[in-house]
């Protein structure tokens, strides 16, 4: 293989690792509010609003029977929205209290502090729930919430790729099962998601966000949904209407000849060049030889 083909080759498997690295992660598209993903489609949750409604008037009577009752049939329903699964943790910590179950009320109460970190009760509920729900929010504040990182570097671009890592930092309750990415660029109005399987505390997976293609500078937006086993929203990072950006700045296109690939080429070339002239030069026999010349008289 001469030098200019091996440049050549050099260039290209440089360019093919580096596009293989970089491979964006499959993307589909959102599924839209009141739907989940089931894996292979979006479908439709079942409506608990009313339910929950029906509970929480059933508790400020109080009627117990009438909101277990009501309650059950929320945990049935299929995979709740994040806020529907706080309403029901919440409901079901402060029923199972007012009859003096407090190891049921304090599992409760833990589900959704662990949902919900910052979350307070109604200090004109019964002190049969509020003292409960104070004892374990104080436990609470010792174990720690269920945490997710979302990072990616700084100095993104216009054209490229953007990997972004995902990293369970805290899961005291072991719930954080799966994720779910949702990007789309600052302007749109339609959200494209992917999704992500996630494991114990320390675990780090990596997506590939796909290059966007434009000629001006633009930002990503993203936010992050995390659910249990059962598909139930339980951690949120950002939000729909308060999502992260990544700024991507632009870059205009170099001319031809200034790209990185052409100068490699030209100068594996001059080097090739170089190389024969050197040799030409070194082992090339001279068109005069030199030596002496003895006359001899006869």
């Amino acid at each position: 293989m001469s030098m200019k083909a091996a440049a050549l080759a050099i260039v290209l498997a440089a360019c093919s690792g580096s596009a293989a690295n970089r491979r964006p992660s499959p993307f589909r598209d959102a599924c839209g509010s009141g739907e989940y993903w089931t894996g292979t489609a979006c479908a439709t949750r079942v409506e608990v609003a009313t339910k929950l409604a029906a509970s929480k008037e059933a508790l400020e009577v109080p009627e117990i029977e009438t909101a277990t009752t009501a309650l059950a049939a929320v945990r049935a329903a299929g995979p709740l929205s994040h806020d529907a699964n706080i309403s029901l943790w919440e409901q079901l910590g402060i029923a199972a209290a007012f009859v003096d179950k407090i190891d049921e009320a304090r599992a409760a109460f833990t589900q959704l502090l662990a949902l919900d970190p910052g979350h307070f009760l109604s200090y004109e509920l019964s002190p049969k729930a509020t003292r409960v729900f104070e004892q374990v929010r104080n436990e609470q504040r010792e174990r720690g919430a269920p945490a997710v990182e979302v990072n990616w570097a700084n100095g993104q671009r216009v054209g490229a790729p953007v990997p972004i890592d995902i990293t369970v930092v805290s899961d005291p309750l072991d719930f954080l099962h799966a994720a779910t990415v949702f990007v789309r660029t600052r302007g749109e109005t339609r959200w494209r998601a992917t999704d992500v399987p996630l494991g114990k505390v320390g675990s780090d997976h990596q997506i590939v966000l796909p290059s966007v293609i434009a000629t001006k500078p633009l930002s990503l937006e993203l936010y992050v949904r995390a659910y249990d086993k059962a598909g139930n929203e339980v951690f949120g990072w950002a939000d729909a209407s308060r999502p992260r950006e990544i700024p991507l700045r632009y870059d205009p296109p170099r001319p031809w000849w200034q790209k990185w690939w052409v100068i490699t080429i030209a100068g594996a070339v001059a080097v090739a060049g170089t190389g024969a002239i050197v040799y030409g030069v070194t082992r090339e026999p001279g068109s005069l030889v030199s030596g002496t010349v003895d006359v001899v008289d006869e």
